[in-house]
């Protein structure tokens, strides 16, 4: 997705709506933006010639909550999510992103937000240590180095730290894209498969910093995955989406129990298997 990176790499520079809005939050109708939140989406709706890829999804997202947004391929995590950094622009509705309506203000917000996702490459000709110091100036920190070295060494990789990007391993590229999200402690953190080519043991490193992040400085998690077991554990509460739509929205206990599955990867595999069913 080489257009949508690079609309993403520019950040520091039912027939109704489907709701995902918890007791007392704001009302998604509502065209105010509401400075309690730091998320906000009303009635999203993205098509891609014919096929509708988003279908009316409404979220809202307080400070420190730790959201999932899941559901099998094809159901529209990551067209919600670019939508919701103002990386594309929805064909209706609105998102305010940490106080700032998009598209206006998604220079300002990104400045406070952190993303990283596996499909969004890092500079080839730049070492590891000189993109850190390149994204730490661009977001403002008045001492980029010391950030940089710091973020390299809590997730385990300065002996990364000269090593051009392009050489990278995917998992190494996995890490490096992880901390240059993160080096400047953003408010909120948006994630894509942040762990799917990552070892088990490297996999549970970045898990233990995103929990640090969170309990320690508020940060707000929202992520796509399709390790429900990394879901169940990172999240306070999980969207499930199927064909663009929200179909559960609470705790993962809550969800599953009411849809009437074990656990979160058991209603994983159905909603997959559905979907399979569907096409055929």
């Amino acid at each position: 997705m080489p257009r949508v990176a690079a609309m993403v790499e520019t950040a520091p520079m039912d027939s109704g709506a489907t709701e995902a809005v918890r007791p007392g939050d704001a009302e998604p109708t509502d065209d105010q933006i509401d400075p309690s939140l730091v998320l906000h989406a009303r009635d999203l709706r993205k098509s891609f010639e014919d096929t509708v890829a988003v279908d009316g999804v409404s979220l809202a997202v307080h400070p420190g909550e730790r959201v999932g947004i899941v559901g099998p391929n094809g159901a529209g995590k990551t067209t919600t999510l670019l939508m919701l950094l103002g990386a594309i622009e929805p064909d209706s509705g609105t998102v305010d992103l940490v106080g700032q309506r998009l598209p206006d203000g998604r220079g300002e917000a990104m400045a406070r937000v952190g993303f990283a996702a596996g499909y969004i490459p890092l500079p080839e000709r730049m070492t590891v240590r000189e993109t850190l110091d390149l994204f730490g100036t661009l977001y403002g920190l008045a001492e980029a180095d010391a950030a940089a070295d710091q973020v390299l060494e809590e997730l385990g990789i300065p002996h990364l730290a000269k090593q051009r990007c392009d050489s990278l391993s995917s998992g190494q590229g996995t890490l490096v894209g992880f901390a240059k999200a993160v080096i400047h402690q953003p408010e909120l953190i948006v994630l894509d498969e942040p762990t799917a080519s990552l070892d088990p043991d490297v996999a549970m490193r970045v898990r233990d910093r995103l929990e640090v992040m969170n309990t320690e400085h508020n940060a707000t998690l929202l992520l796509t995955s399709h390790d429900m077991r990394e879901v169940e554990r990172l999240t306070t509460r999980v969207i499930f989406l199927r064909a663009g739509r929200i179909i559960a929205n609470g705790p993962a206990e809550e969800v599953v129990e009411e849809a009437g599955y074990p656990d979160l990867e058991t209603m994983f595999l159905a909603e997959a298997s559905r979907l399979r069913t569907t096409e055929v």
